[in-house]
């Protein structure tokens, strides 16, 4: 395993900001560490990157204990925190020579141009850090992640500031690095955490509420259930009712409908019931995968992001 956390705690006062929570992470994974703000997403990274020690339990990366070998684990991690650290007087390829220069890479050079190419800096490689753009400052800071091509990636909202096209072409970057590396990143665009990652970890007021493949958890591990169910003819809603709640009965158009319901199984025998009753016919009924968005919602208990 890549990363090995277990009975992790960290406590600020009486604050239980990481709260007893275990995971791993394998190589070749994509796993996106999801959580409203304040939830301990950001505090887990940084005691596994070795920037906060915690109160309790282990956080291993590559089988290296990070709070007591702190030195030899950072060698294995590429890591861009959620407040990107940049020297604003550097130019970029001046700041990646640095950066280059801690991991005592043989060949800077090409590491430099390696890196510059695959996070697109190069429209911006001849100016100052701090007169890029928030989104090329967060691509430095990625390329400063990758320019060692370290094992394990770590990266806290990494697509913060960039416009889409910048979000297609990062998110390329990371899926390309994750198909023989091992990839935690925190992000609040939840599409984005569909579209890229193998499996996610949802954290809420510092406990793990959710781990599991994308896949699995919008099958149905929430409450919440969709079923599509489309028929032959022409139905008016009324009939939906009152079997069904108004708030459970979607209409997609004269034929075609939406149901929510939290016992599918029952859901479809009344439905069944109810189609014979007024001599419907049901040609297709498919359970519809619940989006991360719902899901995230019921496990943090959050109305809102």
């Amino acid at each position: 395993m890549s990363i090995r956390v277990q009975n992790l705690q960290k406590i600020y006062g009486q604050q239980k900001a990481v709260n007893d929570i275990s995971f791993s992470v394998n190589k070749g994974e994509i796993v996106g560490f999801l959580g409203p703000n304040g939830a301990g997403k950001s505090t887990t990274m940084k005691i596994l990157t070795g920037y906060v020690k915690p109160s309790s339990g282990t956080a291993l990366v590559c089988g290296i204990n990070v709070a007591s070998q702190p030195l030899e684990a950072k060698s294995k991690i590429g890591y861009l925190p959620e407040s990107n650290p940049l020297y604003y007087d550097m130019y970029v390829k001046e700041y990646l020579n640095f950066i280059a220069g801690i991991h005592r890479l043989p060949n800077k050079k090409s590491a430099i141009d390696r890196v510059i190419e695959m996070v697109g800096l190069g429209p911006e490689q001849k100016k100052k850090t701090g007169q890029l753009s928030k989104g090329y400052k967060q691509r430095v800071g990625l390329a400063a992640a990758l320019i060692f091509d370290p094992e394990v990636l770590i990266l806290d909202e990494p697509t913060t500031g960039l416009d889409p096209n910048q979000i297609i072409e990062i998110r390329e970057v990371i899926r390309k690095h994750g198909e023989n590396k091992t990839v935690l990143f925190s992000s609040h665009i939840l599409q984005e955490v569909e579209a890229i990652c193998n499996r996610v970890i949802i954290i809420n007021k510092g406990e793990l509420v959710a781990d599991d493949s994308v896949a699995e958890l919008q099958m149905g591990r929430g409450q919440l259930h969709i079923v599509a169910v489309e028929f032959a003819n022409e139905v008016l809603p009324d009939i939906f009712h009152p079997a069904f709640e108004p708030n459970e009965v979607q209409m997609l158009t004269s034929n075609r409908f939406r149901f929510h319901t939290n016992n599918p199984e029952l859901f479809r025998r009344q439905l069944r019931a109810l189609a014979s009753q007024h001599d419907l016919d049901i040609v297709t009924m498919i359970s519809e995968g619940q989006s991360l968005e719902t899901i995230f919602k019921e496990l943090t208990g959050k109305n809102e992001q």
